[in-house]
């Protein structure tokens, strides 16, 4: 294991990027590789298994151990108020806006305090339908509109940082 994949390592100093990355979409890891080549914020993607990432100062590969939710409970550890995490992982943003930080998914939908209980009990009826047998269909293709929605996103929230 690589000092860029120790979990030990010293959390970055200010605002960080968190990546769901099991599951994250690359169009938008390639955004998120731009926008921390750009500003220098720290970039940290979470996995299951060894990821590659660009070998820049800012930019981090964390393997966490396999089993069920392990990379969403590294990220609920680590995160801070005022970080943003990446994930199509419902529960997992849930827990993250409740710690102060933000969450989006890969397609742009910005998680808050008012609608992420909502698309947990949305998440959870759809679920109940699948269990018994109902077809409910899957998410859309990643596509354009969904990649365009997720930068705007990302802009959105490095904006509102203080400037260095």
């Amino acid at each position: 294991m690589s000092a860029a994949d120790d979990p030990g390592t010293e959390p970055p100093q200010g605002p960080t990027l968190w990546v769901d990355a099991d599951a994250c979409p690359r169009p938008v890891k390639d955004i998120l590789f731009r926008a921390a080549d750009r500003t220098g914020i720290a970039l940290i993607l979470v996995a299951n298994q060894p990821i590659s990432v660009p070998r820049r100062r800012n930019i981090r590969a964390l393997c966490v151990a396999p089993g069920l939710d392990a990379a969403d409970q590294e990220i609920v550890r680590r995160c801070r108020p005022g970080d943003l995490v990446v994930t199509a992982d419902i529960p997992l943003a849930a827990e993250v806006v409740e710690r102060g930080a933000t969450a989006v998914n890969p397609r742009g939908v910005l998680y808050t305090r008012e609608n992420v209980r909502q698309q947990l009990s949305l998440r959870d009826f759809m679920s109940d339908l699948r269990g018994a047998g109902i077809d409910t269909g899957g998410p859309s293709g990643f596509g354009e509109r969904d990649r365009q929605a997720f930068a705007r996103q990302l802009d959105r929230w490095l904006a509102r940082l203080p400037k260095v």
